[in-house]
């Protein structure tokens, strides 16, 4: 049977794979893009610690960054933009032929940056200009600090993979962000028509927190995730329209395309394709883990045109009811944040910590 993944794209949504590695920069993109049409790339910390502990692909690189006296932290980004390059260039003729639509590929600033505006939007540039391709988004985390970082990123005249979105309030703070980044670009005389821009809004960890805070067999059990983004969705439609975002379509300027992320299932209750099926809308992306995409390989899945319309009532029913079953929503997407951010912080510095002892690994065996 036929993947289904192509038919994500039939129906306005673009599919990314949610996974870079050696392997993946150097030869499997390819084959993702012919098989199964997917249209970008997206990395993130956690994926590159896995990447750098298992294996050999990344250890002639790494001997030879270190042998010249590079500190571990420099060999990773060396690592972990070399990869970017590859995947880019690869993407690089659908770029072209899509008028720089899709083909995508994602690095992200250091989480250690996290809750730092200034020092983010500096290792953004410096990113941007070391990786020089108009293909790459700097991934940038949606805290408090993260959001004005965003603004001067685009206002820079660079593409921005907005990351870790779990609430409303806080999308609708993204969006802000990026009309005002688009704005003051044009403002400055600069070019926004090639400006590309995602808002990554997490799916199934919400499902997961909010699950842990319902009681077992809780008729809300499984619901939240999916709510929660179809209300993102609505309100992605309300926002980027009216006179602030025609003015800035005269100008030349791309939606800012919502970005379902995280949506393998982690409840093995629910279908493999939950998070996959009811969020497929136009103009937005789905980012793809390996799981998903042997699932849908196999044409395995439910997937409708516009599904993300579907239910929109019954998704305000859910989200008002969850705080008469006792959860605190806006507790629960502040937890996600907190945690998701301490996660890549860990993995980041795990990558760090195991790039070390294979230096050092190296150095005893000249």
């Amino acid at each position: 049977m036929a993947s289904a993944i192509p038919l994500l794209i039939e129906f306005g949504q673009s599919p990314w794979y949610d996974n870079l590695t050696r392997a993946v920069s150097t030869g499997g993109l390819q084959q993702l893009m012919d098989v199964h049409g997917i249209r970008g790339v997206t990395s993130n910390p956690t994926i590159f610690e896995k990447a750098m502990g298992s294996g050999h692909d990344y250890d002639e690189q790494l001997r030879e960054v270190t042998s010249g006296g590079a500190s571990t932290e420099a060999a990773y980004w060396d690592l972990v933009t070399t990869d970017i390059e590859h995947a880019a260039d690869v993407l690089r003729p659908l770029y072209d032929k899509l008028d720089a639509a899709d083909g995508y590929v994602s690095i992200e600033v250091s989480p250690d940056l996290a809750h730092d505006t200034a020092g983010t939007v500096r290792q953004a540039k410096e990113l941007w200009a070391r990786l020089g391709r108009p293909n790459v988004m700097i991934k940038i985390p949606a805290t408090l600090e993260g959001i004005p970082a965003i603004t001067e990123t685009l206002a820079a005249g660079i593409n921005v993979n907005v990351t870790l979105i779990f609430s409303l309030e806080r999308y609708r703070q993204v969006i802000d962000a990026f009309l005002a980044g688009l704005e003051r670009l044009v403002a400055s005389g600069g070019d926004i028509r090639n400006i590309a821009s995602v808002a990554s809004f997490f799916v199934s960890r919400v499902d997961t927190e909010t699950d842990r805070r319902l009681p077992e067999g809780h008729e809300l059990r499984g619901k939240a995730a999916v709510a929660n983004a179809k209300l993102a969705y609505q309100l992605f439609r309300e926002q980027l329209s009216g006179a602030r975002w025609d003015n800035l379509v005269a100008a030349g300027a791309r939606l800012q395309r919502p970005l379902w992320a995280s949506t393998s299932t982690k409840n093995p209750a629910y279908s493999p394709t939950l998070y996959i099926d009811e969020l497929v809308g136009r103009d937005t992306v789905n980012t793809l883990a390996q799981a998903s995409v042997d699932v849908l390989a196999e044409g395995d899945a439910d997937l409708r045109p516009d599904a993300i319309l579907e239910g929109v009532d019954e998704a305000r029913r859910v989200m008002a009811a969850l705080p008469e079953a006792g959860v605190d929503f806006a507790d629960v997407t502040a937890t996600l944040e907190r945690e998701g951010v301490e996660s890549f912080a860990k993995s980041f510095h795990d990558a760090l910590d195991t790039l070390e002892k294979k230096a050092a690994e190296f150095k005893q065996a000249t």
